[in-house]
């Protein structure tokens, strides 16, 4: 199960955060556990989701980022899912290689 709020990301290739106006950000240890985070409940008003790209770590926006299921990659909380930047950077990452391309709408639901 996810500790969702404020948690430190054991590994910052698969890390997500939501950043909210007047609030501390929440981070994430899996892009699963900020999907299922905003499953379950709606986001602050003012909100922006960040995911890091795999291959670089450098934080990008939820919404834009390209998506890759790999069922033999193991993440922190099994939720199988990588964000890139783009299609090169993720062409470029080894890890994606074998994984199936995934909507940010279908992870996140398409109201976000």
């Amino acid at each position: 199960a996810c500790a969702w709020c404020r948690m430190g990301a054991s590994d910052a290739r698969f890390a997500a955060q939501l950043v909210a106006p007047r609030e501390e950000p929440r981070f994430f240890d899996d892009i699963g556990c900020l999907a299922a985070f905003l499953a379950a409940r709606p986001a602050p008003k003012g909100s922006v989701a960040f995911v890091a790209d795999h291959r670089t770590k450098a934080w990008i926006p939820a919404p834009g980022a390209v998506y890759t299921r790999n069922p033999g990659l193991q993440t922190p909380m099994s939720s199988h899912l990588l964000a890139h930047v783009d299609a090169a950077s993720r062409d470029a990452d080894p890890d994606a290689r074998g994984g199936t391309l995934e909507s940010a709408a279908a992870i996140f639901g398409a109201d976000r």
